[in-house]
């Protein structure tokens, strides 16, 4: 995700590097980055697990009379019958997720697509930059699979009435599942998981890819801060539309109790039984309010921490 630039300094953020950052740089940013973005954005995520497993589990007596209504319902009813600590239930296992999970996806896509490359090309088409973000995308999620069965392990069991304290922490919810469902449960849904991940890798970097591209070749912004957030927020908001339907299957079928669904399809076929097609976006806003505002905080991160340690190597040298 690296643009011809104009040699005048930017107004905002720190200075682009003159040379692309190495692999290794990349490869920690994205994690470190992807962290960042998890600890602003967790409770939109949690929301949005919550709204796409809603009628799907039962909800205790309760609580019942008050379901999940919208971004702000579903997190203020969270934060009264749950506590604020609710919010970011399953927090570890997601920074967990992002130190593996978007090092390999993000870190790694631009090294990725200089190999689908050919030798001697001026410009990376739109091919060769899809197959790019399905690759490390793919590859991300058959590392990571374990810590995102567990974080919406978490993030659903408030809504679980004889479940809600099954596991006692992130290191049990391994041990735990593991014992229970073998080692098969720990990559439950990776199938779903990767196809979800293939279109939002799509839809997330090949379009912030295309949209700063775009913008730094038209000479509309120059590589700052403003830039990244517009090339983000257009990115996040691509990835929601294309892979909700996608995420509504693979959260439902991660949290799914052992037998509940034969496979991703009988998963699928149920929910469209039961809710018909609209039930695949359900959660859609807060899916984008987590989406695009992940998307903005990671990027921006992204971008100012690869500079950052580009400017820190000779000092450390």
């Amino acid at each position: 995700m690296h643009s011809e630039l104009s040699p005048c300094a930017t107004m905002v953020g720190l200075k682009p590097p003159e040379v692309p950052p190495p692999a290794a740089v990349k490869f920690v940013s994205a994690g470190m980055a992807g962290c960042i973005a998890d600890l602003c954005t967790f409770p939109l995520d949690t929301a949005k697990v919550r709204l796409q497993i809603q009628g799907e589990v039962t909800i205790p007596r309760t609580v019942s009379s008050v379901e999940y209504r919208g971004v702000l319902g579903t997190l203020s009813t969270m934060v009264r019958t749950e506590g604020a600590r609710s919010l970011y239930r399953g927090l570890a296992a997601g920074l967990q997720r992002q130190m593996s999970f978007a090092s390999i996806r993000i870190g790694l896509y631009d090294s990725v697509k200089q190999l689908y490359t050919p030798k001697g090309a001026d410009n990376t088409g739109m091919a060769t930059r899809l197959l790019a973000g399905c690759t490390t995308g793919a590859v991300a999620v058959a590392c990571a699979q374990p810590t995102d069965v567990v974080k919406v392990r978490f993030q659903a069991s408030g809504a679980q009435w004889d479940s809600a304290r099954r596991y006692s922490g992130t290191v049990d919810a391994y041990r735990t599942i593991a014992r229970e469902e073998g080692v098969r449960g720990l990559w439950r849904g990776t199938l779903p998981n990767i196809a979800r991940n293939a279109i939002i890798n799509c839809g997330e970097l090949v379009t912030y890819d295309l949209l700063k591209d775009a913008l730094l070749r038209a000479q509309l912004m120059t590589d700052n801060v403003p830039c990244h957030f517009v090339a983000a927020f257009g990115a996040g908001f691509c990835a929601t539309v294309v892979a909700s339907p996608v995420d509504v299957v693979k959260t439902r079928y991660m949290n799914a109790s052992p037998g509940q669904y034969r496979n991703a399809l009988s998963c699928l076929l149920a929910l469209l039984m039961q809710d018909g097609p609209a039930g695949l976006y359900k959660g859609f806003v807060p899916s984008f309010l987590r989406l695009g505002s992940w998307n903005v905080v990671m990027f921006v991160s992204y971008e100012q921490l690869q500079r950052l340690m580009v400017l820190a190597r000779p000092a450390l040298a």
